[in-house]
């Protein structure tokens, strides 16, 4: 009898609730509308980027976020670098007084993205005058190579962002810089060229379209995510955190960014997304990089779990929230499941369990064409100077790619067990070698 269950009904569990959730969040992205303008005057705007070993990057980034809005400050975070990040930001600073280096030191510096964010907290905290409205200072975390849509503040303070006061942090999209790169792997080959494109572009498909669905989606649900780049948040919103849990941001979190939302909503604040502004980063082509970078996320959505009670019992969360929040925590285990329910199924297949023949081709083609769709829908939106049947290979792409998903899950489960905590940061692409150890481990 359990046998049954675990071959015939569980799995069918498993794949109703992803396809309900995908279904879900393409009619969001489907039914999306542009979000009204706002008075980014009405605003003190403050960039945070964390740095360790940004010298590839980190002027153009500060350069470019102090050109593209003028009345904005920019923190540049110096993560205890090995390279040139400080002087370099230094430079900087000594001409241009809206801008500021955070310097940390070991040991107490390398520990997280977090600890880096919640220096840059103190140091503005410090800066501002005591009669400042904090209401009105927003803060915006960007990567060291993240370039922000020059009309992002005009969205960002609209009536369906911070123009309403419950509003604590507001998610903009997320886009690939370089996804027409015709050779992101300057010193290799065709091939090798031709499937870092490939990965480049499925980043790309997969920020622009299916994770902006489940971002709307969550907003329905009242349980939308904070990103770690592109992340706008309300000072007062900081404040009150900090204040329960002593700093906003988590000390040593995988997952500092989504977790912050968490917090926010669970004091009383609201989190939205908008889809019609947005912030590019380079995507990964090398695949050690970026399995790196999903196991680290994997890893993190599984810790998360521990909010699950907070959660449940918050007059906050509204239940759809619940249960959407809920789903995101188990998606991991969810796809390690799966992977033994493979093995398990395969198993039945082989002495003769012949009713998976007839049931499973039907489920796995409709798993199969909820993630193929987006690829159409991503070549209409964002590359319509390609063909249709270009669209059409790219979802069939998606579908594979969704496969690394198993993988990291697999990975970050390992660390977990292994008490494996520390998180490295993710080499750019401009860096040709390291500067020693980026990760701490724990």
């Amino acid at each position: 009898m359990f046998l049954d269950f675990v071959l015939y009904v569980f799995p069918f569990l498993l794949l109703a609730c992803f396809l309900v959730y995908w279904a879900g969040a393409r009619h969001a992205y489907a039914r999306r509308r542009p979000s009204a303008a706002g008075d980014p005057s009405a605003y003190d705007w403050h960039f945070f980027v964390p740095c360790r070993d940004e010298e590839a990057v980190v002027a153009t980034t500060v350069n470019r976020l102090r050109a593209d809005f003028p009345r904005s400050h920019v923190w540049a975070i110096d993560d205890a670098s090995d390279d040139l990040t400080a002087p370099i930001v230094t430079s900087l600073a000594d001409r241009d007084p809206h801008i500021h280096l955070v310097s940390r030191r070991l040991p107490d510096a390398r520990v997280g993205k977090g600890a880096a964010l919640n220096a840059a907290y103190t140091a503005l905290d410090e800066h501002l005058a005591p009669a400042t409205d904090r209401s009105r200072v927003i803060v915006c975390v960007v990567d060291a190579d993240g370039q922000v849509s020059p009309g992002a503040l005009t969205r960002v303070s609209g009536p369906d962002a911070f123009a309403d006061p419950d509003i604590g942090g507001v998610q903009i999209g997320v886009r690939m810089r370089n996804v027409d790169d015709e050779r992101p792997l300057a010193h290799r080959g065709r091939l090798a060229n031709a499937y870092a494109r490939l990965l480049i572009r499925m980043q790309d498909a997969e920020f622009a379209t299916s994770n902006t669905g489940m971002q709307l989606l969550r907003v329905r649900t009242g349980s939308a995510g904070l990103g770690g780049n592109g992340q706008f948040t309300r000072l007062t919103a900081l404040d009150r955190i900090a204040a329960a849990e002593r700093h906003p941001w988590q000390q040593g979190a995988l997952l500092e960014d989504y977790e912050l939302g968490l917090h926010m909503r669970l004091a009383g604040y609201d989190v939205t997304h908008l889809s019609d502004a947005w912030v590019t980063q380079e995507a990964l082509p090398h695949t050690r990089r970026f399995l790196t970078q999903r196991t680290r996320w994997a890893q993190g959505n599984m810790t998360c779990v521990r909010y699950a009670g907070r959660i449940v019992s918050s007059r906050h969360y509204r239940a759809r929230g619940v249960m959407e929040s809920l789903y995101t925590f188990v998606q991991p285990f969810a796809h390690l499941a799966t992977l033994l329910l493979t093995v398990l199924m395969t198993a039945a297949l082989i002495v003769g369990h012949g009713i998976l023949f007839a049931a499973w081709p039907l489920a796995l083609a409709l798993a199969l064409v909820s993630i193929v769709l987006w690829g159409p829908v991503y070549r209409r939106e964002f590359a319509a100077d390609r063909s249709r049947f270009k669209g059409l290979l790219w979802g069939i792409a998606l579908w594979l790619y969704a496969y690394h998903l198993f993988v990291v899950s697999a990975r970050g489960f390992v660390r977990l067990l292994r008490g494996r905590t520390g998180w490295a940061k993710t080499r750019r692409n401009a860096e040709a070698a390291g500067h020693g150890p980026v990760a701490r481990e724990a």
